[in-house]
């Protein structure tokens, strides 16, 4: 199988997508994305005053990071447990990363997320008996899903412990402003800063995730060193050097062929919340106009058994990027049995190289069933690796949106059924008539 290397983090596998468009189309895209790709680090495109994810280095330094990792193990001296009270990329972010990577996912608990009565009922329940801290992350504090929440949360654990509420209570909001800012203050909640030019679905690597991640027991040291090093590698204009350009070509391209959407796809369960991450930031990014890749997702195998019908024999309006780990993954062996399971010849052998050749047989049989699938290889999934694959789909989601006249950085749309919600439930001022917005910014290359 061809292989493009780049470096040693990631590289991608073109094989079944060279039947749907040639290596050479693809390259030949260079001047219009690296037009795109200098938009984004120029900073003159639509929504340049939320750039601020740009540099992870920039975003999360040493200093706020060994602050973060000391306030995490604090935390640990008064609970093994953290509710997470945020929604959107306050949330998605930080849960793909615990999910994937964290050896005690369920020392994180979520709040916010939705409004569910009986979620919310049971997750009460469950404190009831348990020692927490709370991380409440909201830039306003005026979200309507996690503001409920944390009036929830808070109560809780005001009945709960009579004395000391605030030194269990971490707040990530803006800087300066708001009120959930102006509540911290008056309580004196710790608090780390939500910057005014990094949006919810870009702030994984700021403190927004890294706190919650890191009371998880997740080295975020190496997650932020992962990404820093994915944007040096990503610097370069040229597809030949630069792997997030040739994703964003060949899904552009395939665009004007007429794929509709793209499905991401993996085989592994612990990458589910990466993948709800991934379609919440493609798809609030590019979604607009009328155009964009509607983002879905599979987790193989488990979907070959019924998503797998559709991938193969449906309309033919989707692609596929695989998600495939190298290396790294536990030994757990096929052992000899009864045998009328007809499974003798699979004795000795490893659940992974099974696994391996479930992703080979797929991603064939769809590219032969007329589905155009690429496969993103990461060496291992650990904090490095899987930190660089957080900024590759950051970065490919900025340039993408560009590519394609967007503004990558707004969602218009999203105010909208808060607007009519709102006055469902007649907040004071609300008006359901006010549905006029501006349209998001259109700018074309080539």
């Amino acid at each position: 199988m061809t292989v493009l290397q780049f470096a040693v983090m990631i590289s991608i596998n073109p094989t079944n997508v060279y039947p749907f468009l040639s290596g050479l189309l693809i390259e030949q895209q260079t001047t219009r994305v690296d037009a795109a790709h200098k938009v984004l680090t120029s900073g003159t495109g639509p929504g340049n005053d939320f750039i601020g994810w740009l540099n992870p280095a920039d975003v999360a330094p040493e200093s706020l990071i060994n602050e973060i990792i000391s306030t995490a193990e604090n935390l640990h001296t008064l609970a093994d447990k953290m509710v997470v009270v945020g929604i959107g990329g306050s949330y998605l972010g930080t849960r793909a990363v615990v999910d994937a990577l964290s050896t005690n996912p369920k020392s994180i608990t979520y709040a916010g997320q939705n409004v569910s009565a009986a979620y919310h009922a049971n997750l009460l329940g469950e404190l009831d008996n348990q020692d927490y801290v709370v991380n409440v992350v909201s830039k306003s504090g005026t979200t309507t899903e996690p503001a409920v929440a944390f009036r929830v949360i808070l109560n809780h654990l005001n009945a709960k412990y009579p004395t000391g509420v605030s030194e269990r209570v971490v707040a990530t909001t803006d800087k300066n402003k708001g009120a959930l800012r102006q509540l911290a203050t008056q309580n004196g909640y710790k608090t780390f800063p939500i910057e005014d030019a990094i949006g919810g679905r870009y702030s994984v690597l700021s403190p927004v995730g890294l706190l919650p991640i890191a009371f998880a027991g997740v080295d975020i040291q190496a997650l932020v060193r992962g990404a820093s090093d994915m944007y040096s590698l990503c610097a370069e204009g040229d597809i030949a050097s630069n792997p997030v350009l040739w994703y964003v070509a060949t899904r552009n391209l395939l665009m004007q062929k007429g794929i509709n959407i793209e499905v991401l796809a993996s085989f592994e369960p612990r990458l589910h919340y990466l993948q709800e991450w991934w379609k919440q930031l493609f798809g609030e990014s590019e979604g607009k106009n009328g155009i964009g890749l509607f983002p879905a997702s599979v987790e193989y195998t488990t979907d070959l058994h019924s998503m797998g019908q559709y991938m193969q024999d449906g309309r033919r309006i989707v692609m596929e990027t695989f998600l495939r780990i190298e290396s790294g993954e536990p030994t757990v062996l096929v052992p000899d049995g009864n045998p009328i399971d007809e499974l003798a010849y699979l004795v000795g052998r490893g659940l992974t190289e099974v696994n391996e050749a479930a992703w080979k047989a797929t991603s064939t049989a769809h590219a032969n069933g007329g589905v155009p699938n690429l496969t993103l290889n990461i060496p291992a999934l650990d904090a490095y690796h899987l930190g660089g694959l957080i900024y590759f789909f950051e970065r490919a989601c900025g340039i993408s949106g560009y590519l394609m006249g967007v503004n990558p950085f707004d969602q218009p749309g999203v105010e909208d059924y808060k607007r009519g919600m709102f006055s469902l439930l007649g907040k004071p001022g609300a008006s359901q008539s006010d549905n006029n917005r501006p349209e998001s910014t259109h700018i074309q290359f080539g």
